[in-house]
């Protein structure tokens, strides 16, 4: 007997039963996208792994513990699957020269592949939205992202979240906290776990960002990134908290916010939850100035962010949204010689007329196929035996909201169904 083939761990089927949610979170993202100005880019999904070890960092944990890399043994090009999407369109947008002579607001979607454990809301294929605004300079631009994000949980009735913010300043900044980060870590060496004692020479600010309980008190006094800020950095961070408390957002500063990607700097920012266990933030992102130039395009300065879309859709049902399913309008049973060939006829015209339409296929009895027709969740039937089809009219049965029959002629049909919405 052959064994079954099943999906691959953490890289999981949507089914038509869920598919109408992302359906509903999709047309709500690319319209709130719209009303903000920012234009669609789609990338390949696998890239040179080159880039993302140039962009992300060697020494993080994606690309020592969770990228997905392969040699391509047709040619030996040393290829991964897109872990993020942010060197991916960065990677685009100098290739074909896109800032020339003006700034991108640019979006993108679809799957990434990191290998982690699998748990609720994070799978090893898992899909993202990232928006990036690219050859903006100043502090406007990252108030924006935090405030059209805030719009969106509007849109998605999402309530609850909780918005911290922080600033890693620029790059001689951050290299003098990381000299007084590795000394104070020296210091206290025998509280670091081994992925810390790891870090400890390639990558201390990664520490900060340990979960492991047993060193969070020696985390807590380390040295402070906003201590060791340069000025105009510290200009540019006051600058978009005026803008959000300006505009209503709320927010908590975080000194100890640190994203896991090497390419950040200036403003940081999370989008928290506590109703998904542990791994509470569903958006995150930040500036990052020095990526374009490190990619291989000319020094040009970018903001951006990505979210989760199934920890958003986790989070959407917890807090009880209701998602509209598309349910078809008619349901089409027929039954005779004339009576099948004027289905078909009607099922056009109806679609003509832009009705949403199940034509039964398969045959069986009247009472069979209005079975079928309830379950599909047709909000009608429509009705076509013989005597139909020499009248040229449709028998409309209400199967929701109303239980009442009638025959009317077809052109009356979506007139009739519009009136019932």
């Amino acid at each position: 007997m052959t064994n079954v083939i099943k999906a691959i761990r953490g890289m999981n089927d949507i089914l038509p039963d869920e598919a109408y949610q992302w359906h509903f979170f999709e047309q709500t993202v690319q319209d709130w996208l719209a009303m903000y100005g920012y234009r669609n880019i789609r990338t390949p999904i696998v890239e040179l792994t080159d880039l993302f070890v140039r962009s992300i960092g060697e020494v993080t944990d994606i690309v020592e513990k969770e990228m997905y890399s392969f040699v391509d043994h047709l040619n030996d090009d040393k290829l991964a699957l897109r872990p993020e999407g942010t060197a991916s369109c960065v990677r685009a947008v100098i290739e074909h020269n896109l800032l020339y002579g003006s700034p991108q607001r640019l979006y993108y979607s679809g799957p990434m592949f990191r290998h982690e454990r699998p748990q609720k809301g994070r799978y090893r294929q898992f899909h993202q939205v990232g928006v990036e605004a690219l050859g903006f300079s100043g502090p406007d631009i990252d108030a924006e992202l935090i405030i059209m994000s805030a719009r969106l949980w509007q849109m998605l009735g999402i309530s609850g979240l909780r918005l911290e913010i922080g600033t890693l300043g620029n790059a001689e900044s951050r290299a003098l906290h990381r000299t007084r980060l590795i000394k104070y870590f020296k210091q206290h060496v025998e509280h670091l776990d081994d992925d810390a004692s790891r870090r400890l020479h390639t990558n201390p600010l990664r520490i900060l960002d340990s979960k492991n309980p047993k060193m969070q008190a020696v985390i807590e006094n380390a040295p402070r990134l906003i201590d060791d800020l340069d000025e105009e950095s510290l200009i540019h961070f006051e600058a978009v908290q005026h803008i959000l408390r300006d505009q209503g957002i709320s927010f908590e500063i975080n000194p100890r916010l640190v994203r896991g990607l090497d390419y950040y700097n200036r403003t940081v920012f999370e989008w928290i939850t506590d109703k998904l266990g542990a791994q509470g933030a569903v958006c995150a992102g930040g500036r990052y100035d020095g990526l374009i130039e490190q990619v291989g395009g000319k020094p040009a300065p970018a903001c951006g962010f990505a979210m989760g879309v199934e920890r958003l859709l986790a989070l959407m049902q917890e807090c009880g949204k209701v998602f509209p399913e598309a349910v078809p309008d008619i349901y089409i049973v027929h039954q005779g010689n004339e009576a099948t060939a004027y289905a078909w006829k009607t099922a056009e015209h109806l679609r003509n007329a832009n009705c949403r339409v199940i034509l039964h296929c398969g045959g069986g009895s009247f009472k069979s196929q209005m079975k079928k027709a309830d379950a599909s969740g047709a909000r009608f039937a429509a009705i076509i035996g013989d005597d139909e089809a020499s009248t040229q009219q449709v028998t409309l049965k209400a199967l929701r909201e109303f239980s009442d029959q009638t025959r009317v002629d077809l052109n009356a049909v979506c007139e009739l169904v519009q009136t019932r919405t």
